[in-house]
């Protein structure tokens, strides 16, 4: 088994005791993402749409640190305040994602760190690079 640590300036940084993602072998843990703009480590601003958004770019961003791209998601946990906004992922989740689609919870929450809307995890299967020779 191999364990590696995955970084990125292109996502928000840990904000705590986490990592971004964990790789193990060929399967990678994307740690939660809120809404911040990794360039300023703030909330955007707008919308709950721009925040669903804003997560999803994060997410990419590790996701392609990792190796992989938002499709190679096998498992995808969203957290939500707020129930009624749960056809705006839907809708945006489409924007990035095409079928066949990962296996998803949608889990409505009281609160979730610096008081945002959402929040979303994943866990994605990377395959082995091949390189020509």
């Amino acid at each position: 088994m191999t364990k590696e640590i995955i970084s990125t300036p292109l996502a928000p940084q840990a904000i705590g005791t986490y990592s971004q993602a964990i790789k193990v072998d060929h399967t990678v843990y994307l740690s939660g993402q809120i809404p911040l703009v990794p360039e300023t480590m703030t909330i955007i601003a707008g919308d709950i749409s721009a925040q669903i958004t804003q997560v999803f770019d994060n997410l990419q961003a590790v996701a392609q640190s990792a190796g992989g791209e938002l499709s190679d998601i096998v498992k995808l946990n969203v957290f939500l305040t707020d129930l009624v906004n749960f056809p705006l992922v839907n809708d945006i989740m489409g924007r990035y994602f095409e079928a066949p689609y990962p296996a998803r919870a949608v889990v409505g929450v009281a609160a979730l760190p610096k008081d945002v809307g959402v929040e979303m995890d994943a866990v994605m299967f990377v395959k082995e690079q091949e390189y020509p020779l």
